[in-house]
């Protein structure tokens, strides 16, 4: 896989250097290591899922850490004694632990995970505070409201003056 230089980017732009780390840091483990494979999914305008290949792993060994702007999903095979390795003639299916991160966009939370049939399924969902989304602001239409000229205004100007 090819790397991408941000380094023109980088010289041109304000406050961007964490966005532009995000993308070296991914391009990096997306070369380094692709164990569980998994899939991105854009449910709706504010709802994704992510799915992970975790055949073989059962919901004690996969543990999912939600921290700010951080997905952490680890899973950790109990360890096996030789008379349970000795009993297969071939072992096809991954058994090793790992590791696998997803960086999470501002206020988009865990809302649930579940394991069936070898995926784990994990919903996000964005949810943006009240205050921070876009609100209309009506115009109103007529003469220009009055301004009130207090009694304190006169005793100010009475002051500068």
């Amino acid at each position: 896989m090819r790397q991408f230089d941000f380094t023109p980017y980088r010289r041109s732009t304000i406050g961007f250097d964490r966005l532009f780390d995000m993308l070296e840091a991914s391009a990096r483990q997306a070369s380094s290591e692709n164990y569980p494979p998994f899939n991105l999914e854009r449910v709706a305008e504010d709802r994704y899922r992510i799915t992970l290949a975790v055949a073989g792993f059962k919901s004690e060994e996969i543990d999912i850490t939600a921290q700010q702007n951080m997905l952490l999903v680890t899973g950790k095979k109990a360890a096996e004694t030789d008379a349970q390795r000795s009993a297969f003639l071939h072992l096809g299916i991954a058994n090793r632990s790992f590791e696998r991160r997803f960086e999470l966009a501002d206020f988009v939370r865990v809302e649930s995970a579940n394991l069936a049939d070898g995926l784990l399924v994990i919903e996000l969902v964005r949810e943006v505070p009240e205050a921070m989304k876009p609100r209309k602001i009506a115009v109103s239409t007529g003469a220009a409201p009055a301004v009130e000229h207090r009694p304190a205004d006169d005793h100010q100007e009475a002051q500068a003056a």
